[in-house]
């Protein structure tokens, strides 16, 4: 059978409703069922990244669905093992129309976190793709394998509507990003030459807002570390040496404490951005932060209170507890406990100094009176921050070609609140990274009944395809001259 890339169409692309007929067609797919089949078959493959016995699964997954749907459309495409022990595999896949052409580079992944089906509401399954209304439940359908499905199924509404691109396309789907995107840094360094590429246009993690489309540059970084304080072996009576005994669970509390306010403002001053540009405080103005969620309070008055809702999650740093433990909380016994032990984490943006974040907390706590309590850094726990240049002209491309097909200007965001690999991407090929999300916050990635939202997938495939079709006609002169990147 002859792939779609190869295909000679009829000069569809010369009409004057090409782009038209390119969008509709891909937001097509999510009526007449198209969509749903192909993911139907994704999400049947349970891929586990944090199941170790699911690693079978994840070769599955690129040699049944991605490897040959990506063929279809005329790339070529290899597997490679994760250079990694512990990591999932990689597929790498390249199309090339001609050497003066610019290169696109798509990601993905397509491991999941653990299916987790006995939480699931009853008649959903993580692994069976169901379909209530808007909402399509299963494991994955938003984080990754539909947002990356979505890239690829709009590429090849392009081709089938206009015979070629116009540019050039690879793309790297990698199968161990829940557990840390193990081996992507060592990957991306030795096949730099192979994804080598003008820009990075992909998609992860939620909209700000369920009916709005944003654009994000990159990602908040993630530092995480252990605090312990380890005062002796075992515990003793608390009725005979309670009062008399140092308390490690209160010592550390009181160490966690004297690095905020009661109300969550970091004290450490060192952890803060040195300075906030303008242009990323202008793009945080007047944006509306949807939890898609009426059980989430969020106080005014937590964490920095001269800052906005968006500054706070966007522009800022933020610290969080995520473990606490001193003695056996499922079975308490009457002792002074010996140690206490907690685990933090650090969001921050490329603003801040994260080469700080850890001595400076040591002469934090020193200056403070404990010099008990231990640090104890995480390195494998960690995300680099990046933010692409917003006057980068690839951003200017992907902001007009998107408001072209919504109807109205897309919100620009400096980066996004999580973690994404962005600078990894960044640094190794020297490229822009541009995030398009195709999911909303209410979609309870991670948890139980995971979904995507039959309107988002819609309009995310009208939104890939319209800027697939106008990147190729700005280098192909079709409408708007031969202006390159």
């Amino acid at each position: 059978m002859r792939a779609l890339g190869e295909t000679v169409m009829t000069q569809v692309n010369d009409m004057p409703n090409g782009r038209e007929a390119a969008v509709a067609d891909a937001a097509a797919m999510v009526s007449d069922g198209r969509f749903f089949e192909i993911m139907r078959k994704r999400l049947a493959i349970p891929t586990e990244s944090q199941n170790a016995e699911r690693l079978p699964d994840l070769y599955r997954y690129l040699r049944e669905e991605i490897g040959p749907a990506l063929e279809e459309l005329g790339f070529t495409w290899r597997i490679r093992d994760n250079p990694v022990e512990g990591g999932g595999p990689f597929l790498i896949a390249s199309r090339h129309e001609a050497d003066d052409l610019p290169t696109v580079l798509g990601y993905g992944h397509g491991d999941v976190v653990r299916g987790i089906p006995e939480l699931w509401r009853k008649g959903l399954d993580p692994w069976t793709l169901t379909a209530e209304g808007e909402r399509w439940y299963g494991r994955g359908i938003v984080d990754n394998k539909g947002q990356h499905s979505i890239w690829i199924a709009s590429l090849g509404i392009v081709l089938k509507t206009r015979g070629r691109l116009g540019f050039n396309a690879k793309f790297v789907i990698e199968t161990s990003e829940e557990i840390g995107s193990v081996g992507l840094d060592v990957l991306l360094e030795t096949e730099a030459e192979a994804l080598a590429c003008d820009v990075l246009v992909a998609s992860d993690g939620p909209r700000l807002v369920r009916d709005k489309v944003d654009i994000k540059l990159g990602n908040r970084g993630s530092v995480a570390f252990d605090l312990r304080v380890k005062l002796r072996e075992g515990s003793r009576h608390s009725g005979h040496w309670g009062g008399v005994l140092e308390d490690p669970g209160l010592i550390l509390a009181h160490a966690l404490a004297s690095i905020t306010t009661p109300r969550g403002k970091i004290l450490v001053e060192d952890w803060l951005p040195k300075s906030v540009p303008p242009k990323v405080t202008q793009a945080l103005k007047g944006i509306l932060v949807d939890p898609s969620d009426p059980t989430l309070v969020m106080p005014d008055d937590w964490g920095e209170a001269s800052l906005s809702r968006p500054e706070k999650m966007y522009g800022w740093t933020s610290f969080i507890v995520l473990a606490y433990v001193t003695g056996a909380p499922d079975k308490p016994i009457n002792g002074v406990q010996p140690d206490a032990y907690a685990r933090c984490q650090i969001r921050y943006t490329v603003d801040a100094d994260e080469t700080r974040f850890i001595p400076a907390l040591r002469e934090h706590l020193d200056r403070n009176g404990f010099t008990q309590v231990e640090i104890a850094n995480l390195p494998k726990n960690r995300f680099p921050a990046w933010r692409t240049d917003p006057d980068n002209p690839w951003v200017d491309r992907v902001m007009k070609s998107v408001g072209r097909t919504i109807g109205y200007a897309p919100t620009l965001m400096p980066n996004s609140s999580g973690g994404l690999p962005s600078e990894i991407f960044a640094r190794h090929l020297n490229c822009p990274v541009i995030w398009i999300p195709h999911s909303y916050g209410g979609s309870k990635q991670h948890g139980p009944d995971e979904h995507m939202l039959e309107p988002i997938a819609r309009e995310g495939l009208s939104i890939m395809a319209g800027l697939f079709w106008d990147i190729g006609t700005e280098v192909l002169g079709e409408e708007a001259g031969n202006d390159r990147p």
